[in-house]
Parts: C-alpha cells; sequence; structure tokens
C-alpha cells in the first residue's frame, strides 16, 4: 500500500530529497502516514452504515441462499450484527466441489500466462478495497486498524508474489538434457501440473492472508479452489470471494461455502474428490484432516500449518529496550491470537529482573478497548470460548505460579458488551503445563535460566516449532539459528520478536506439529505444492 509523498514541479537547490514511498507491512506498521487514519476512518463509517446485510454462498459462479441462517457478532459487542450468513448443509459443499470439478479442465488449461494476469486483477482489487476490508475486519476479528489493514495488504502481496514465482519460472516448465538416441532426436521437459480441486480451509485471526494466500497459490498453479472460512470470520471470506469472482474468473474457478465444520468441513476433507487441502488452525484438528485426508483412494496432498508455542531467548548482552518491546508487540498483538504469538521467554539470570520491569512499564501503558478506534491498541478475544480459557488458564497460574500483571477480563462500562482480556505476564514452575500448551490468547510466560544452553534446551522442548526469537550478540544470533527448532527465526527485531512475517522477505512456516509440508507460505518452494511434477519425452 504506497503513500506517495508529493513534490513540487521546481523544487529548490535547497529543497531536501522526498520521503521514500510508505509501505505498508507488519514491520512499518508502527509509524503509519495521517492519509492511513484518515482513509480508514472514513471506510469504517461507511461499512458501518451498513451492517446486518445477507450474505450468499457463491457456488459455480451464482448466489445461493440455505435454508438455515446464521448471524455473524462482533466481538467488541455482541449486540452489533456484522452480517447474516448461510448455514450451507452437505449438499452445499458437494455443490461446491462438484462445480470445482466442472471447471477444472478449462482452468489448468488455461495458459498460465493467463491465470497470473487474471490473478494480478485480484490482488489489485484487494489493493483498492484495503480500506473497507480493513474496516469489516477490524470490526469481525477484533484487530486493531494496523493488524487489519496489514492482515488485507498482505493477502494482496502474497497474491502477487505467487503470480512472480510463475513468471521467474516460467510457468515451471524446465528443459532437462536429451538423450543421446542414435538416428532420433529426443526432447524432455519436466513440467509442474495442477491437482486439479484444491479446497482452504482458513481460521479466523487472519481471515484474509491465510484465505487469499493458499488460495491465490492453488489458484495461479491452475487448480480450482472450493474455499472455506472459520465460523466467526464469515464476512472478510465473503470480501475475499467477491474479490476473486470480480477479477473474471471464470464459473466453479473459485467456490464460498460458510456451514459448521462437522457437516460442510467434513464433507470437503473427506469428498474422494478433492484432490488437495490446506488448513490453517490448531494442532489437533490439522492433524485430524492430515489423517483423515490420508485415508483415501490415492495419496494427496494436506498442506497444515498447525500452531506455535514461540520462544524467545533474551542473553545478558541484550539490548532489554528492544527486547522487552520485540517481546511486548509479539506477545500481545491481536491479543495473543497468532500461530506466530510469544508465549514463552528465557532470560539469562542477571538480566531478567530488569527486562520484566521494562515489560512490565509497556504493558502499564497499554490502552484497551474498541479497536478500531486509534487510540487503542488491544482489542477483545474472538469469542466467549477464548474468554474463558483465557480465566481458565489464569486460575491454572495463581494456583501454581505468579500472575506479574493483567490475569482477569475487562468488564469496564462498554467493554462489558464485548470479549476483553487484560495482557497477561506470569511465571510458574518449569514443569507447569502451561510452558507446552498452545494457549492462542493475551498470556506469556516468562522465566530465569542460568545460561543460554539452558534456554535452547527450553525453547526446543515442545512439539511446536513455528518461530523463534532471540536478542543477544551478533555471535549469539548466529548460534541461534544453527540451534533452534523452528522455522521462522528472528534476532534483535524491535518490530516483533516472533511476528511479523512478510512475504518475499520472512517466509513463513513451521517444523514439528507446526507445519505438515516443510516448505513457507510466501517463499521460493510454496506454490509448487500445489502441483505434480511431469517428465515428457518426444522423441523426432
Amino acid at each position: 500500500m504506497p503513500f506517495k509523498t508529493k513534490r513540487p514541479n521546481k523544487p529548490a537547490r535547497t529543497a531536501k530529497p522526498a520521503k521514500r514511498a510508505f509501505r505498508l507491512t507488519y514491520a512499518t506498521m508502527f509509524d503509519p502516514p495521517e492519509e492511513l487514519h484518515t482513509n480508514f476512518e472514513r471506510a469504517l463509517a461507511r461499512v458501518k452504515a451498513d451492517l446486518g446485510r445477507e450474505y450468499p454462498l457463491l457456488i459455480g459462479g451464482t448466489e445461493r441462499l440455505a435454508a438455515a441462517k446464521f448471524e455473524d457478532h462482533s466481538p467488541i459487542n455482541r449486540g452489533w450484527v456484522l452480517g447474516v450468513f448461510q448455514k450451507g448443509a452437505v449438499q452445499d459443499a458437494k455443490d461446491a466441489i462438484a462445480a470445482a470439478r466442472s471447471a477444472a479442465p478449462l482452468w489448468s488449461g488455461t495458459t498460465w500466462q493467463q491465470r497470473v494476469k487474471l490473478l494480478r486483477k485480484a490482488a489489485a482489487l484487494i489493493t483498492k478495497r484495503v480500506f473497507e476490508f480493513a474496516a469489516a475486519d477490524a470490526l469481525e476479528v477484533g484487530k486493531n486498524r494496523m493488524e487489519a489493514l496489514a492482515d488485507v495488504q498482505e493477502t494482496a502481496d502474497l497474491i502477487a508474489y505467487y503470480c512472480d514465482q510463475m513468471e521467474k519460472n516460467n510457468g515451471f516448465e524446465k528443459p532437462l538434457r536429451n538423450d543421446p538416441l542414435k538416428g532420433y532426436t529426443a526432447h524432455n521437459v519436466s513440467v509442474l501440473r495442477p491437482y486439479g480441486v484444491w479446497v482452504v480451509i482458513s481460521p479466523f485471526n487472519f481471515p484474509v492472508a491465510l484465505a487469499g494466500g493458499p488460495s491465490g497459490g492453488a489458484l495461479v498453479a491452475g487448480n480450482t479452489v472450493v474455499f472455506k472460512p472459520a465460523t466467526d470470520t464469515p464476512w472478510t471470506g465473503y470480501l475475499l470471494a467477491r474479490c476473486f469472482l470480480d477479477a473474471g474468473l471464470p464459473p466453479g474457478v473459485f467456490n464460498f461455502v460458510t456451514g459448521p465444520g462437522s457437516t460442510v468441513g467434513q464433507e470437503l476433507m473427506s469428498n474422494p474428490d478433492v484432490d488437495g487441502i490446506t488448513f490453517t488452525g490448531s494442532y489437533d484438528v490439522g492433524m485430524r484432516i492430515y489423517q483423515t485426508f490420508a485415508a483415501g483412494k490415492h495419496p494427496r496432498p494436506c498442506i497444515a500449518e498447525m500452531g506455535g508455542k514461540n520462544p524467545v531467548i533474551v542473553s545478558r548482552h541484550a539490548d532489554l529496550d528492544r527486547a522487552a518491546l520485540g517481546v511486548f508487540r509479539s506477545a500481545f498483538g491481536l491479543q495473543g491470537q497468532k500461530c506466530s504469538a510469544t508465549s514463552r521467554v528465557f532470560v539469562e539470570k542477571p538480566v531478567k529482573e530488569e527486562f520484566v520491569r521494562k515489560l512490565l512499564a509497556l504493558l502499564e501503558k497499554t490502552s484497551i478497548g474498541d479497536p478500531t478506534a486509534r487510540k487503542n491498541w488491544l482489542g477483545p478475544v474472538i469469542n466467549e470460548g477464548a474468554a474463558r480459557d483465557f480465566e481458565g488458564f489464569c486460575d491454572e497460574l495463581r494456583q501454581r505460579g505468579t500472575i506479574l500483571f493483567g490475569g482477569r477480563r475487562i468488564t469496564d462500562g462498554a467493554l462489558a458488551e464485548g470479549f476483553f482480556c487484560a495482557p497477561t505476564l506470569a511465571e510458574a514452575p518449569e514443569d507447569h503445563r502451561l510452558w507446552k500448551h498452545e494457549m492462542f490468547l493475551p498470556i506469556c510466560l516468562v522465566a530465569a535460566v542460568d545460561s543460554l544452553d539452558e534456554a535452547m534446551r527450553r525453547a526446543n522442548d515442545v512439539d511446536y516449532g513455528l518461530t523463534a526469537g532471540f536478542y543477544g550478540s551478533t555471535k549469539e544470533a548466529q548460534w541461534f539459528f544453527d540451534h533452534v527448532e523452528a522455522g521462522v527465526c528472528y534476532a534483535n527485531r524491535p518490530q516483533g520478536a516472533t511476528t511479523g512475517a512478510w512475504p518475499g522477505f520472512q517466509p513463513f512456516g513451521g517444523w514439528k506439529g507446526s507445519g505438515s509440508s516443510g516448505k513457507s507460505a510466501g517463499g521460493l518452494y510454496y506454490v509448487q505444492q500445489f502441483m505434480r511434477e511431469q517428465s515428457r519425452t518426444l522423441v523426432s
């Protein structure tokens, strides 16, 4: 999202050079131009004036209504009805898959150049609609305005990046060595071809990027898509679907269904006409999908990103101001509801108390409330279930541990109408279960360690391996990179200790229980996962 400063027609010789155009990423979001706030607030007013509409399913290029409906309420205020959505049934899921199957030959037979052209148009529409889109994202998820804008803009950048990869690799058609056949000429080529029908199931926390990114990768590779958003975020899912369809994708190439995971979701993961699936969410659900998908007649690709329990190690040589700021932003941004959120911090004993003091000072200044308001950095958690989980985890920490800050739901005034929870910093014994359990909430544990080796042992002693952070000397940082078991690693980063990946800059994917493929979104090897290799030999 570039914002260019205007230059005078004839600048004086003493004039300062124009500032570099602002481009929104998770790393630059902390100091945006005033124009961005103005545009967001105007869009928010327009979006709020149109709340409560009914939205259809989109199957085979046509709108469809279901017999049953459900209301989408904002976590900021349960009384706000954002929209009315279709409670799709199993037959709707079957029909969406059938539409995608019917459209697959045409779409896979379309040249990769034409697919790139249409996907770039979809990315441009997302950017064009970024402010209205982000306003809906903030209202539906509880993101602050900058997090919401970044979620939407990242989606456009992910799609554009996958288009770039297709172009740089000539559609993944590579000439090979030719056989030395006497009397003949042999031509050998390796071609990556799409699988067919791809299902994308997205989470609530990044309802745009973690839906549009995988969908864009699948589509540009030549697959057709059936997309199901999380039950808590159908609105942003519909807005994304409209961008793809308005870009001119042929009927059936992209299909949008809403409904319960127990019916619609189950059909999408078990239907034999689905050739591949991408899921982002919890480890338990991801493994169930992975195992269910493997039980089909043929092996089928399952790209599953399944959460994290992300550590940060702080050396005695660290810049503690930078470390405290990075941990604060990563542990509590989006109310801790990121698979990349910092949830464990191991600090060498000589600097532990000072680090905690600096982190507490940041927590004490945190503004909590309606996240669409510019002054508020923290908003609500996603729903009542998450708020109850928060209370339960805090009770566990009171029974065996010490809460240093927070530890309570916030029900003051208008906040009582939403799901607001105080950012919480705590200490607990090493054997406490919450050191290894993904809470997905604004709760972070901190502990003193005797050495960096002890910190690394504890950092790696979990089933997850998504992101990790470090603060210390340059030599120590290299040691950290060489030993930590995580797919996304940051050292000495004030913008976020474990969060803030952006396509083309920090590929995002997990090891161990955090990911199934070993290939990272927004990286060099991601889009190839939506294709399979065909070796072609032509003898003349």
